[in-house]
């Protein structure tokens, strides 16, 4: 029994040369082409004075060691090769025996890059135990360990980044000193002077903080390529039927509005390129609502219309008999009145005698009458209020001069209405004139009557302070001190008799410097005469000149 008789069979086929030869040596028939054209290398032993040129001579193999010469194999470091990158990856094998197509997808990505390229890498991973280790959650001591070392490597990153922006770097600590014992191998006197062994101090360099750099330490590195895309899954195609073909007919591009060629386009397609066939009409359901709402306002709206005809017909009937009733009363007491039944002045006034019957009839046309008056006035306001007679416009206007002041109107007691007598045309208006130019009278009339001016001014109110005045007011009211009788010194007796209007008096003197008799001479003067003299002087002297 051979081996491999009890392994089970391989999945994949294996092929073989040597069972090739078997095979064929056997006499089985070779499936395959009917001509075979197959290069191979001589047996070993007799490769003497050959040489492979071509990579079909290596086979699959490599190069012959037996032959002295330079062998490329599969053009492996051939000359015309130098320096060109080769995008060649090596065929690898999964543990099925398939060749692993997925280094096609890692090829130019590191080694830490996720890249699926299977379908069964996207499934997620199955959990079989809820106690498995990749799920327990780590204890204190790891969770403090993985803390420090995540905090020292924050602090060197940020040290770093502190100390190069720097401007001026502090020197670095040196390290301990490190002491080394060195045993020499070569013993003797003369050798290493004399020692057996030595000791060596290592101390660190000091750096000093001043220097540049010696390497260029801000050179940007490239960014690595991206991560490749998830595959996409198609599923496998399908004939289309001619349903979806006709539903995914996409029709010609037709303006409603432009035709420049000048095309005669049927309805048909210019409705499927509006768009209108692909609308599906929608109808909301508020309409019915509002439809119903508005049939049911009709519906009231109509009884309540029939409920109010009713009301006035039977308010029209009512009114009907009444006026019946009322009609039927007065031609029972006209065929009464006429057959002597009943007296008209008694009828005319069931309560009292006749007198008081035309006192009634006497109010009720009173009446009447104020009630056509008013009536005609609103009528008036209301239509034309520019047609009201002036009496009536001006029937509650008073400009007299107590109105002004505010003062109480003093009526007439006939009834006439007061006037303003200034507003009347007087001959002391403007037209009038201002008297002559020369006249020094600015004001027509004294500002106050002469005979109470002397009254006021030198003598207190009655309603002065006792306390400026003293108690006894009265007698100084009636003294004859400021009499304006008494004459100063110096003045004339002959006016002593005389009776004067106010408390100075001042007499008009001659023009003590001849002003007046100056300007009377110089209006005078004949101006025009001694002009034309001078201009007749004038001419003469010219005439005597030209001469």
């Amino acid at each position: 029994m051979s081996l491999s008789s009890l392994l089970p069979t391989p999945t994949n086929a294996v092929w073989d040369r040597e069972d090739e030869r078997r095979l064929a040596a056997k006499g089985a028939p070779q499936i395959g082409a009917l001509v075979s054209a197959k290069i191979a290398a001589p047996p070993y032993g007799c490769r003497k004075d050959w040489v492979p040129r071509t990579e079909a001579d290596f086979g699959d193999g490599g190069a012959f060691p037996e032959i002295h010469v330079a062998q490329y194999p599969l053009g492996l470091g051939a000359p015309g090769t130098m320096g060109k990158k080769s995008d060649a990856l090596a065929v690898r094998l999964d543990d099925k025996g398939k060749i692993k197509y997925d280094a096609i997808a890692r090829q130019g990505h590191g080694k830490d890059k996720v890249v699926y390229s299977s379908i069964s890498q996207l499934l997620p991973a199955e959990v079989l135990a809820e106690d498995a280790d990749e799920l327990q959650r780590p204890d204190e001591e790891s969770v403090a360990e993985t803390t420090e070392e995540t905090r020292l490597a924050l602090e060197k990153l940020t040290n770093q980044k502190i100390t190069s922006a720097l401007p001026v770097r502090h020197a670095q600590k040196a390290g301990p000193a490190q002491y080394i014992r060195y045993t020499p191998s070569q013993q003797g006197d003369a050798f290493n002077s004399g020692a057996k062994q030595r000791v060596i101090r290592m101390v660190e360099a000091q750096l000093d903080p001043m220097e540049p750099p010696k390497f260029r330490i801000n050179k940007k590195i490239p960014r690595g390529p991206p991560s490749p895309p998830a595959p996409v899954l198609h599923s496998p195609s399908r004939k289309v039927t001619v349903k979806e073909q006709k539903e995914w007919k996409i029709p010609p591009c037709i303006s409603n509005w432009k035709n420049a060629k000048g095309y005669t386009i049927p309805l048909d397609k210019r409705l499927a390129a509006d768009g209108r066939g692909l609308q599906q009409v929608h109808i909301n359901e508020k309409f019915a609502k509002m439809a119903e709402a508005l049939y049911i306002a009709d519906r009231k709206a109509r009884e309540a219309v029939e409920a109010r005809a009713q009301l006035e017909k039977k308010l029209a009937q009512k009114e009907k008999e009444k006026k019946e009733d009322m009609l039927r009363m007065m031609a029972q007491r006209a065929r009464e009145e006429r057959a002597g039944l009943r007296n008209p002045e008694t009828a005319s006034d069931p309560i009292g005698g006749g007198a008081n019957g035309v006192e009634a009839r006497e109010r009720n046309d009173l009446r009447a009458e104020r009630q056509r008056e008013r009536q005609r006035d609103r009528n008036l306001q209301r239509a034309a209020p520019e047609k009201r007679s002036k009496l009536q416009k001006e029937r509650e206007r008073d400009i007299s001069e107590q109105i002004a002041l505010g003062l109480p109107a003093k009526s007439a007691g006939n009834g006439e209405t007061l006037f303003d007598q200034r507003l009347f045309n007087t001959t002391k208006g403007m037209d009038s004139g201002y008297g002559d130019d020369e006249a020094y009278n600015v004001y027509d009339k004294p500002w106050r009557d002469a005979n109470t001016l002397g009254n006021h001014i030198y003598r207190p109110s009655k309603q002065a302070d006792s306390d400026n005045y003293g108690g006894d007011l009265d007698a100084i009211v009636n003294t004859k001190r400021f009499v304006p009788d008494k004459q100063f010194s110096g003045a004339s007796r002959e006016t002593a008799g005389a009776v004067r209007s106010g408390p100075v008096e001042f007499e008009k003197e001659e023009d003590p410097f001849g002003l007046d008799q100056f300007l009377n001479m110089a209006k005078k003067a004949p101006k025009r005469a001694e002009e034309k003299s001078e201009r007749n002087s004038q001419s003469e002297r010219k005439r005597s000149r030209r001469d």
